[in-house]
């Protein structure tokens, strides 16, 4: 038996167009200090605050290799 889903991202989808490494990572705190207290047993509540941490880590990702010239 194999479950049907639909993955939070796609291989062929477009990278996010980071701010400065310094602005990310300000917003990737902020963001943290937002949820800290998400209620656990809250499965809707778990699932949104994931998606925002794969957001702003891959928007903070791409903020350092954009520094780095990476990309």
């Amino acid at each position: 038996m194999t479950d049907s889903y639909s993955p939070l991202r796609g291989p062929d989808e477009e990278q996010p167009h980071p701010a400065a490494v310094d602005g990310e990572l300000r917003l990737a705190r902020e963001y943290a200090d937002k949820v800290a207290n998400a209620n656990i047993h809250d499965h809707n509540e778990m699932i949104r605050t994931a998606v925002g941490f794969d957001h702003r880590l891959r928007s903070l990702i791409a903020a350092v290799e954009a520094e780095r010239g990476e990309s």
